[in-house]
């Protein structure tokens, strides 16, 4: 309806003698249009059942006319200069709209891009910062690393083992004061006050106390863990080593009650 309603427009900007020739000029296309409509019909071969002889047929048509065209030699729609002028504006404005929904497509896949490259830009700020956080992790990781050598985990180890040997002398102190208190070793006493709690008269000098026996039952244990145990004799006050297998705090050895080791707490 657009190229109708600016074909007319444009007829109408013609003078009369432009507007007679131009209908002419069309009579003569429809008329030989017809004509070889007419031809085509008259000369269509029956359909050939084989499709491989319609395929023939078809590329025989297609290259005579191909040939056709290249011997044609171009000549004006018309001699007036005025319907050339006219058509000449009509495919100039159809130009201009092609051109024009042209230039919205570009300008729309332009704004997209736009947009994918803001996105993309977006995406590329937040992987910058996410590798300089990487890379101050790593640096304070070195700078640590650095920091806490071979040497001086050597030293800190070093520190927490005297540390911790101070701390063991310190519970070892404790717990002969209160061991030294609450089982203190058997003292010399009156004959009269021995006679009468059936004490023998003799006292071997010779016994240790009670700290120094779970000493060596610890020391035993840590020096020579495959053979923890500890023989009996004279320094050992059977009182003190009834009360610990009592206790369950040693364990007697199951072939030779003359030893002893320190259970085992773990």
């Amino acid at each position: 309806m657009g190229e109708v309603r600016a074909g007319g427009e444009a007829a109408a900007q013609l003078s009369e003698a432009a507007q007679s020739e131009l209908l002419e000029l069309c009579e003569e296309q429809f008329a030989q249009l017809e004509k070889l409509q007419n031809e085509i019909i008259l000369c269509e071969p029956d359909i050939c059942a084989s499709p491989q002889e319609q395929s023939v047929n078809r590329l025989l048509a297609t290259d005579a006319e191909l040939k056709q065209w290249l011997s044609v030699q171009p000549s004006l729609l018309a001699a007036n200069s005025e319907i050339l002028l006219e058509a000449g504006k009509d495919e100039m404005l159809k130009l201009c709209s092609d051109l024009e929904m042209v230039v919205s497509c570009c300008e729309a896949k332009r704004d997209k891009l736009r947009e994918t490259k803001e996105l993309e830009q977006k995406w590329l700020e937040e992987k910058k910062q996410v590798l300089l956080a990487a890379n101050d992790h790593i640096e304070r990781l070195r700078v640590e690393k650095e920091k806490y050598s071979e040497q001086n985990v050597f030293l800190d180890t070093k520190a927490k083992i005297k540390k911790m040997t101070v701390y063991q002398e310190k519970l070892m102190e404790s717990l002969g004061d209160i061991l030294e208190k609450h089982a203190p070793l058997p003292q010399d006493e009156s004959s009269a006050s021995r006679k009468k709690k059936n004490i023998p008269q003799e006292i071997n000098k010779d016994l240790i106390s009670l700290s120094e026996i779970l000493e060596v039952l610890m020391n035993k244990v840590i020096n020579t863990p495959h053979d923890p145990y500890i023989t009996l004799d004279h320094t050992f006050w059977p009182p003190y080593v009834e009360m610990l297998l009592r206790y369950g705090i040693a364990v007697r050895h199951k072939e030779n009650n003359f030893k002893i080791r320190l259970e085992t707490f773990f």
